[in-house]
């Protein structure tokens, strides 16, 4: 029974969520705020943590932090701003998924199921082959990049999408094909994840950034 941790200082949403959760079978714990949440991480494990990003005390994004110094455990932020810096400041910090208040109960659990399935998976990248062109490596068994010879460090998810990219490479990928190839799961409304992420990854590749080229209307292709 997987077992989830549920982060809010609004006791209905907890109630809701959990509601949905037990009903699917998931084994549930519920923190009031931040700190009580890295008190129980510390105690407990836990396969996913449904964390609010406004909270007092210490708030969703600070939460977070603390937590992943201590366990790898994968995140799905709630938050009442949808505004896209946000997002990118959570999926730069490694959460997994990011949902925007008011939300459907059972989008939540549609992605909950879902990063719980990813992370359950531990699947090795299909090929264990270097990808070199000037000076970006990649090594995808490795899961490490490097530019010009020094190593970058990058999100989980980064590297989940250039990896996907490189295999790819000189195909055009549509939005949705990347979604369910590197999320998992089908568009369920975030017309902007992939767009978040690819701004990130070019942020990170620096001067090999043009190696991922935006196609009008239909999503991206890694060119080389």
């Amino acid at each position: 029974m997987h077992k989830i941790l549920i982060v809010d200082d609004e006791k209905n949403i907890r109630e809701v969520i959990r509601e949905y959760a037990e009903f699917e079978g998931f084994a549930v714990a519920e923190a009031a705020d931040g700190m009580e949440a890295v008190k129980l991480c510390r105690e407990q494990d836990f396969d996913l943590i449904v964390l609010d990003v406004m909270m007092p005390k210490l708030d969703g994004f600070s939460t977070s932090k603390e937590i992943k110094k201590i366990k790898d455990i994968p995140i799905l932020m709630l938050s009442a701003r949808g505004e896209e810096y946000d997002k990118l400041f959570g999926f730069e910090m490694g959460v997994d998924d990011y949902v925007v208040k008011p939300f459907s109960p059972k989008e939540i659990m549609a992605r909950i199921n879902v990063i719980i399935k990813r992370n359950s998976k531990n699947v090795e990248p299909e090929s264990t082959e270097n990808f070199k062109y000037n000076g970006l490596e990649v090594n995808l068994l490795g899961r490490s990049v490097y530019i010009d010879g020094s190593k970058v460090e990058m999100t989980p998810k980064e590297y989940d999408l250039l990896f996907y990219l490189v295999q790819n490479k000189n195909i055009a990928l549509t939005r949705e094909k990347i979604l369910n190839s590197v999320w998992g799961y089908d568009f369920l409304g975030e017309d902007r994840t992939v767009d978040t992420h690819i701004k990130m990854l070019r942020n990170s590749l620096g001067s090999y950034r043009d190696y991922i080229v935006t196609l009008r209307g239909v999503g991206y292709k890694f060119e080389v």
